[in-house]
């Protein structure tokens, strides 16, 4: 089994990411590849958490900009992340990765609750737990969440799973020069408004010194990040 740098890590994939091409949805085919490189990295013995968005179903903010209630958008937002995480559980498992969703909104028939000790126990022993849901709260996005759920789950690093190869200066999709950076700082990051995650995430990163890391969730990427090998973008303090 190989050496790992990180040995407990909370990843956080877009609920575009599992829409595939198709831009809104799930598409099984994408996410059966996700599932492929997920499992990779559990069987090298790490202990994962997932956080997993919802706007490939719902998109709270935007729907709220045109006119539905800011709240009310957010909590069908929240609910959407549900759809997802059963997506992924489902897929896991056909892998024979043991999972278990815990939901910050409580939906006994198909999760549990999201309880901190339980979700530790449950790594603890082997088990990929999904954090659906977002934090239960609307005004806070999924970024937020997984930023909360990796300090209340003490990972050693957050990872963003993207479809390109980490944070660059420009859209990489729209400009052929754009320029990937290797490092950034909270400060860097934040001053220049680089997307990497919502301030909020980034400000509760930094304050409790939690590495970032973006890579491409697919390749091996996530495989040779957590091997403590080069590639994407890091954030943090140094």
């Amino acid at each position: 089994m190989p050496e790992l740098k990180f040995k407990r890590v909370l990843l956080k994939l877009s609920g575009e990411a599992l829409a595939g091409d198709h831009g809104f949805g799930i598409d099984p085919d994408t996410v059966a590849h996700i599932c492929d490189e997920i499992a990779g990295v559990v069987k090298m013995g790490l202990e994962l958490a997932l956080v997993i968005g919802g706007g490939n179903i719902f998109r709270g903010l935007s729907s709220s900009a045109k006119g539905m209630d800011r709240a009310t958008a957010d909590y069908m937002g929240m609910i959407a992340t549900v759809l997802n995480a059963l997506a992924v559980q489902d897929a896991l498992e056909k892998r024979g990765i043991p999972t278990r969703v815990l939901s910050a909104i409580a939906m006994q028939e198909v999760s549990e609750p999201y309880i901190r000790r339980r979700a530790l126990r449950h790594m603890e022993k082997g088990r990929v737990i999904i954090c659906a849901a977002g934090t239960g709260n609307p005004y806070f996005t999924t970024d937020t969440a997984a930023a909360l759920r990796g300090m209340e789950l003490k990972c050693d690093v957050i990872i963003k799973a993207t479809k390109v190869d980490g944070v660059y200066d420009k859209d990489p999709l729209q400009h052929t020069d754009a320029k990937l950076f290797t490092h950034l700082t909270y400060d860097e990051t934040l001053r220049r408004r680089l997307g990497v995650m919502d301030a909020t995430a980034v400000t509760l990163a930094q304050e409790n010194k939690m590495p970032i890391v973006v890579c491409n969730m697919f390749n091996g990427m996530i495989g040779r990040i957590v091997r403590g090998e080069p590639g994407g973008t890091i954030v943090d303090g140094e």
